[in-house]
């Protein structure tokens, strides 16, 4: 036996025994439900390795080649060498990009431990195997049957004859020879030319069709003379009554050689569709993000006074919804997108009382008060890192219930993944690109082949459709304008908003072999896209409101009043300008400008909010870049001189006025009817009715009624805005263990290294023997001798350990001290001095000498 062969690892918990610390700290960053909870030895972080649940994610994160490789390793003979995988991934032609390519994909499998051994016993972890597999019936991932000898298991040996001497080769007086010599013929390639050159060409179209999968096909009990020249020869093998099977060395010379019809060892180009003027994507985006900012707002104004209830099962019913989209003027996708936008930055909540409805949180104040620019930041930056996804309301859940805005059922693990990742596409075009959203689509599917993988009856998978709406909410929200990545967009990533140049186009590579370094132009998806931690993120944050201020609109300080009774913005209004005006007038029209119009009910709700005529006369003079038009004052005098002349107040309800005509007149009025109004006295009118049904009917009747309180005061009605309590934000639902830190994943490779150590480090027993690896087992007076022993001598010993829990540990330490029944030690497994009472250690045990 070579010394590289008695050397190579005999399995996985030896291959990462032979890795450094680098490596093994690449295995746990890649993998970090590996890390949780931290393994107490090698041999355990390998059985971890390979569970099903963690080898599943593993694969899912792989891209399409190195999922190519996997899949050509599961077909491959076990253990195969590097020549066996690159022929099969190259072919016999010898791709010259797949070769290159090879050695990055290898790398990637070993470094995530699904792959161990060097490159003469390349071995693909069995669990891999298994989950690459498509089904029982159909184990293999790239299409290819069975070996010849999976096949002929189970043949008569004089049938398996009959087929060695059809397809020309001498019989032989066993069956495993037989089948061996019929393995070599088909796996030679001259020799299978020759062999199906004689082949009917219907033979070699029933070849053709089975060649790429499924292999499996159907037969009668009396083939046709095609089919049966291919069973008489081997080319296809029964296997069951009435089926046969394209043996995988056949399969194979068809293929020539390769395991993939087209192996994908680059991934796709995303590529400008079309290029736009850097200065007129960031317009663009500031524009859309301005109205991200108003739409927001008028969202949260909506609401300011308690929104829609919640749900008993929480979230939104589909009536308010649609109400809210009536309100925003949107579709109600696009609503439930901006009230879940809202909910993620933690301005909108469940106020908690007996009838719960939505409101404004205590944080929605605080917002309004930043800059705007800081205000979208927040706002860009809760989206990016939330795992709700408003794209599924409307949908069905798996017990088929709809799944209302801000209720439960919307989270995706994998949703701020796919957001980092679709903008980092596109940070990496030249400025101003916009690409076709195909191009991202097809390079996603291609760094994560098998999480993305399509589902019976699923059009799209959900990381398709997570992408697709990321392109779509990037530009309702600003961050990308006309499909291109906008300046305020790049920094919200931390990319540089200076890159200017994209990757150069991926060309053809070089044969490389396993130790050759990687051709530059292959990528890699990261193996983990999460927001940024929180001191980055500030930062980012930052950089984007800076980049972003200048290209706001300045608010302004004034309207042009007109004479048709409205007034125009022609931009934003500072705040106090707009939450008067928004009081004073209705809204019109939205857009570039905003157009308000004055109305006896706008007028009078200024007047109920405690303003008076010439409060109102000197605030339009104020604010307004034009004379107050004539009609205008002429209409606010008009409700002024009216507004109060009638007072209602609380009987059930009352009306008096100093004037008896004017109640007079409100008697004679048919429209009075349904108040069913009666005079108590000469200036007093009352009713059943109760005050707020009284006054909505007079003033339907065109009066201008004031409410009163019982000490007989104008009564002042402001809108009270209602707030939830104090709420947090909520919070992303992690996929997976996050990825440990640097500081982590020093302290827990030393453990499990010096775990490792007391685990595999020889032993000389003292007292009974030791079988089996169980710790050591020795009297209380051998335990004594044996630690004063180690501490004259300063050596280590082995000991067996039980905890105040019960629980039992073996442990390497070296004793500094025994006195008063306890041992101090240093633990060379904890890799810390500690004291342990003696009378809780089981044994020691001697370290074997070197």
């Amino acid at each position: 036996m070579s010394p590289e062969a008695h050397s190579a690892p005999r399995s996985l918990a030896e291959a990462l025994r032979a890795r450094d610390d680098a490596s093994l700290a690449a295995l746990l960053r890649s993998r970090p439900d590996l890390i949780t909870p931290v393994p107490t030895d090698l041999t355990q972080l390998a059985t971890r390795a390979g569970t099903r649940a963690s080898v599943l994610r593993a694969l899912e994160r792989l891209d399409r080649f190195a999922l190519q490789t996997a899949e050509a390793l599961a077909v491959a003979p076990d253990p195969a060498s590097y020549a066996v995988l690159l022929g099969l991934m190259a072919g016999d032609a010898g791709d010259s990009t797949v070769a290159g390519a090879l050695p990055r994909a290898l790398a990637t499998l070993r470094e995530q431990a699904l792959v161990w051994g060097g490159d003469d016993r390349l071995r693909l972890v069995r669990t891999a195997r298994e989950l690459l597999a498509p089904s029982p019936q159909h184990p293999s991932p790239t299409g290819l049957g069975p070996t010849v000898q999976e096949a002929t298991a189970g043949m008569s040996p004089g049938r398996i004859q009959e087929i060695v001497t059809a397809a020309g080769l001498p019989s032989t007086h066993d069956s495993v020879s037989a089948v061996t010599a019929l393995s070599a013929l088909f796996s030679h390639r001259k020799k299978m030319a020759k062999l199906l050159a004689g082949a009917p060409e219907a033979a070699r179209e029933v070849l053709s069709r089975l060649v790429w999968g499924p292999p499996y096909g159907q037969v009668t009990a009396d083939p046709a003379a095609h089919l049966r020249w291919l069973l008489d020869r081997g080319l296809l093998l029964p296997t069951a009554p009435g089926t046969v099977v394209l043996p995988r060395e056949v399969a194979l010379h068809l293929r020539e050689g390769r395991a993939h019809r087209v192996p994908e060892p680059l991934p796709p180009a995303v590529a400008p569709a079309a290029t736009h003027s850097p200065q007129v994507v960031d317009a663009t985006a500031a524009g859309q993000a301005y109205t991200a900012l108003a739409t927001v707002e008028e969202l949260l104004k909506d609401w300011d006074e308690g929104g829609p209830a919640v749900l008993r099962a929480g979230g939104l019913s589909v009536r308010d919804l649609k109400r809210t989209a009536v309100a925003l003027d949107v579709s109600e996708p696009v609503a439930a997108f901006w009230t879940e936008l809202a909910y993620a930055a933690g301005l909108i909540a469940p106020d908690g009382e007996a009838d719960e409805r939505y409101a404004a949180t205590p944080a929605y104040d605080d917002w309004l008060e930043q800059p705007p620019a800081e205000r979208w930041a927040r706002l860009a930056q809760a989206w990016l890192a939330a795992t709700r996804a408003p794209g599924l309301v409307g949908g069905r859940d798996a017990k088929d219930r709809t799944l209302a805005a801000l209720g439960p059922g919307l989270d995706r693990s994998a949703a701020p993944e796919i957001r980092h990742r679709v903008l980092s596409l596109l940070a990496g075009l030249p400025r101003g690109g916009a690409p076709g959203p195909e191009s991202v689509l097809a390079r996603l599917r291609w760094e994560r082949p098998l999480r993305g993988a399509r589902r019976d009856g699923d059009d799209d998978d959900l990381r398709t459709r997570l992408a697709r709406w990321t392109l779509s909410e990037a530009e309702l929200l600003g961050v990308t304008g006309r499909g291109a990545l906008a300046a305020h967009g790049r920094a919200l990533l931390g990319a540089p908003a200076a890159a200017e140049a994209a990757p150069a186009a991926p060309g053809p590579a070089e044969p490389a072999g396993p130790g050759d370094k990687l051709p530059v132009h292959h990528h890699r998806a990261p193996d983990r896209l999460l927001p940024l931690p929180a001191a980055e993120q500030a930062a980012a944050g930052a950089a984007a409101a800076r980049l972003l201020a200048p290209l706001l609109p300045e608010p302004l300080d004034h309207v042009l009043l007109q004479a048709d009774l409205t007034a125009v913005a022609p931009g934003p209004l500072r705040r106090p300008l707009a939450d008067v005006l928004g009081v004073l007038a209705d809204v019109e029209s939205k857009g570039g400008a905003t157009v308000y119009r004055f109305t006896p009910a706008s007028v009078r709700r200024a007047l109920d909010a405690g303003r008076t005529a010439a409060d109102l006369h000197a605030f339009l003079a104020e604010h307004s870049r034009t004379p107050v038009p004539q009609p205008l004052a002429y209409l606010i005098d008009d409700v002024a001189r009216r507004h109060g002349h009638l007072r209602v107040g609380a009987a059930s309800a009352y009306v008096r006025c100093d004037d008896d005509a004017l109640l007079n007149e409100i008697l004679a009025d048919k429209r009075a009817a349904a108040l069913r109004l009666r005079r108590l006295a000469p200036t007093v009118l009352a009713t059943q009715s109760d005050p707020a049904a009284l006054l909505e009917g007079l003033r339907a009747m065109g009066y201008a009624p004031a409410a009163e309180s019982a000490e007989g005061d104008v009564l002042i009605t402001r809108a009270h805005a209602h707030r939830s309590p104090p709420r947090t934000a909520p919070e992303p639902v992690p996929d997976g263990p996050p990825p440990p830190d640097a500081t982590l994943l020093t302290a827990a490779i030393r453990a499990i290294r010096a775990g490792d150590l007391a685990a595999t480090a020889p032993r000389k027993p003292v007292g009974e023997p030791l079988t089996g690896g169980e710790p050591p087992r020795t009297s209380a007076a051998d335990t004594l001798a044996t630690m004063q022993a180690a501490v004259l001598t300063g050596d280590s010993v082995w000991i067996g350990y039980v905890n105040a829990d019960g629980a039992a540990s073996q442990r390497v330490i070296a004793p500094v001290r025994v006195e008063g029944g306890f041992v101090t030690a240093y633990d060379h497994t904890a890799d810390e001095v500690r004291t342990y009472p003696l009378h809780r250690i089981t044994g020691v045990a001697e370290l074997a000498d070197d």
